[in-house]
Parts: C-alpha cells; sequence; structure tokens
C-alpha cells in the first residue's frame, strides 16, 4: 500500500501565512503529498516571566500578586489557544477553498525547533514563511527562528515569498559545494521541480574545476529532462544571484544552505542569508 508523504505547513498566522499555504497547495500534487499545517503555541513565549517576590512586600500582598500572576498565566494561555483556533480555521478555508482535502491541522504546545525536528522525520519537504508575525517589514529582517531553521533541517526548507505567484521558471545557484550539488541531485530525481524551466547559475572566478562542475550538473539536470540554461558570471555570489532573478524572470531560487562556517559568516556574511531577506521569491533551500 502506498503511503503518502508529508509536506509540513508552520504558520503563526502572520501575513505570510497565507503564501504558506499556497506553496504547499502547489507543492502537495507534484510529490503527490499530503499537507500538515502545524501551529505551534511557545509555552515559553506565553509564560508570564518569573517574579522575585522575596521583597519587601507583606505575606498577603505577595499572595495576592501571585494569585493574579497565575490568572494571568491562565488567561494568556486561554487567548493562546483561541488564537490558534482562528489561524487553523483560516487555513482550513483557504485550502477548501483550493480543492484540498487531504489536508491535516494541528496546533501543538511546545518549541517551535524542538517541534519541527520531531515532525520532519515524517515529512519531505517544509514550508516556512520568510517573515513571522514579530519581523520588522520596513527593514526586511527575517522571522526570528527562520535560521535557526534552516540550519537544523535535515528535508528540504521552502521559504514563502510575501504572495504566491505561478512557478515556472527557476534559477538553481550552483557553486560545487556539497548542499548545492544535493539540489541538483534533487531535481534530477524527485518530481517537484519536473517541467520548470531551469536556469543553473555559477558565480565568482571563473576556474576549470567550476566549469567541468557546471557542465556536469547541467548534464544530469538535462538527462532528467530540463530545459537548461547555464551561466558563469563574474561577481560576489550575492549580487550575481539577485541580479539573474530579477533579469530571467525567475519564479523560484533553489540553493544550499550555510554552506560555509559560523565564523567564515561572521566575517564575510552568509548568502544564505541575503538571497532569502533580499530576493522577493521563494527560495528552497538544501543544507
Amino acid at each position: 500500500m502506498h503511503t503518502k508523504s508529508t509536506i509540513l505547513a508552520c504558520t503563526d498566522g502572520s501575513r505570510y501565512a497565507a503564501s504558506v499555504y499556497s506553496h504547499a497547495a502547489w507543492a502537495a500534487p507534484r510529490i503527490d503529498a499530503r499537507v500538515h499545517v502545524l501551529h505551534i503555541i511557545d509555552s515559553r513565549r506565553e509564560a508570564v516571566p518569573h517574579v522575585d517576590l522575596s521583597g519587601s512586600i507583606g505575606m498577603n500582598a505577595r499572595i495576592a500578586l501571585k494569585e493574579e500572576l497565575v490568572a494571568l498565566d491562565e488567561a494568556r494561555g486561554r487567548l493562546a489557544q483561541a488564537r490558534a483556533t482562528i489561524i487553523l480555521n483560516e487555513a482550513r478555508a483557504h485550502f477548501d477553498l483550493a480543492g484540498m482535502g487531504d489536508v491535516q491541522f494541528e496546533a501543538r504546545h511546545g518549541h517551535l525547533l524542538e517541534t519541527i525536528e520531531e515532525q520532519e522525520k515524517q515529512a519531505s519537504l517544509i514550508v516556512v514563511g520568510k517573515r513571522g508575525e514579530a519581523a520588522n517589514f520596513d527593514k526586511m529582517h527575517l522571522g526570528a527562528h527562520l535560521e535557526r531553521v534552516i540550519r537544523s533541517a535535515k528535508r528540504p526548507v521552502l521559504v514563502s515569498s510575501r504572495a504566491f505567484k505561478p512557478i515556472e521558471r527557476m534559477l538553481i545557484a550552483y557553486d560545487g559545494g556539497p548542499s548545492s550539488r544535493k539540489a541538483v541531485e534533487y531535481a534530477a530525481s524527485k518530481p517537484l521541480l519536473r517541467g520548470l524551466k531551469c536556469v543553473l547559475l555559477a558565480g565568482g572566478r571563473p576556474s576549470s574545476a567550476i566549469e567541468n562542475d557546471l557542465k556536469d550538473a547541467a548534464d544530469a539536470l538535462r538527462g532528467a529532462g530540463y530545459d537548461v540554461e547555464t551561466h558563469h558570471e563574474k561577481g560576489h555570489a550575492e549580487d550575481v544571484i539577485a541580479d539573474t532573478v530579477k533579469q530571467a524572470n525567475i519564479d523560484l531560487l533553489v540553493m544550499g544552505a550555510y554552506g560555509h562556517s559560523r565564523i567564515r559568516q561572521l566575517m564575510v556574511g552568509s548568502t544564505t542569508t541575503a538571497m532569502v531577506r533580499t530576493c522577493l521569491v521563494p527560495v528552497l533551500l538544501f543544507r
């Protein structure tokens, strides 16, 4: 008996939520997967902070204050549960409108990273919003947990753009490293990206090694049936990728994630973070 794989769609009800649902709905029939919409009620975030009541206030005042804090904690818990119900009802309406019936909706108490680590064992793809409810949209900050989710995930992570639009043309950013090779292998062997027109791009200083790697990657993709354009552009990877995404009318950026050490990223920055933050298209990431 064939068991469907699962797409884990993480939602916090922010303005990116509808896009998360639409990208999950786009991916589901392509990989014959069901969607699991997951909202995390973060107990550590909702709980009232511990207050030191060992000061000089009287016993009766301390007891009254403790009772008020307990009542406030309970009220916040009820509010968080009510909010979760609203978020999942909105998600259900979105998928109903899309005509998708095989969708699971769940609100779970816990912490986002720990819960994703547990849930991704049954998932083949994770879909998250680029920014959450607490992000600064004017400064294009990423969601507080997004980088940690990408770093820790063992499955491909699809970071949704602000709004969904039909995906017909993808750019695979290729540097010959293990994670970009994994992206090419996934495209060649899995059905998610099949049928999309493909631009295969390498950036930076030309060399015979990267040219050979680029040719091998293009051959693998063509062997899997892709229509592939290959480009090797001089310049910093962030600039080359961003310019090509705009100029080539790219609908989806595919790339390896965080291929260098944290120390190097602190010194010279992260191409992954820069691309997710600034590109206005969804980004499919591989670790």
